[in-house]
């Protein structure tokens, strides 16, 4: 074979590469969703976000106002809005709802009373705005390794997770997801 064949074949070879490489059109692109994720302080909210983008559990240190997390899943890409759980920050809550497709509600299921009591508040609360109302609702009972943790049963009135709620308007049920982790 002759030099000049050889370089031809080579170039042909070189052409077809890269048409596979670069010539085939972007993956399809993931559908995105924005969520809101809120709970109590030290529910466990920033672990758990950190665990699901797959992120060192020594370097979590718990939220001080929000942060905004890309989740990545193989067929969707879930935008996370955290927001901190402390007493000076739930009373923001409501000016990050906007836009928000659904709520994940982290409840520590081993928490004292008067916390879990505080907790069934903000989800009344968050079950009840005119933003959140109609969305689905995602509530995480965390830290179940705990002696004295207790299911969502336990900790919220069944009519909270069956969205038979008597103080919420037939127009506001909706579906509620509950979990232990």
């Amino acid at each position: 074979m002759s030099d000049l064949r050889i370089t031809e074949a080579f170039l042909y070879m070189d052409y077809l590469c890269f048409r596979a490489l670069c010539c085939k059109g972007p993956p399809p692109a993931r559908p995105e969703y924005d969520l809101v994720c809120i709970g109590l302080t030290g529910s466990g909210k920033t672990s758990l976000l950190s665990k699901l983008c797959s992120e060192s559990p020594e370097n979590v240190v718990s939220t001080t106002g929000f942060s905004i997390k890309a989740v990545p899943f193989q067929n969707a890409i879930l935008n996370v809005k955290e927001l901190g759980g402390a007493d000076n920050i739930r009373k923001y809550w409501s000016r990050y709802y906007q836009g928000s497709q659904g709520v994940i509600f982290v409840l520590d299921s081993a928490s004292s009373e008067d916390d879990l009591e505080a907790a069934r508040n903000e989800l009344h609360s968050a079950l009840q705005h005119p933003q959140l109302c109609t969305l689905p609702f995602l509530i995480l009972a965390n830290h179940q390794d705990k002696p004295a943790a207790r299911s969502v049963q336990e900790g919220f009135h069944e009519d909270y997770l069956t969205g038979n709620d008597k103080h919420l308007e037939k127009t506001q049920r909706k579906q509620i997801m509950y979990y232990t982790l």
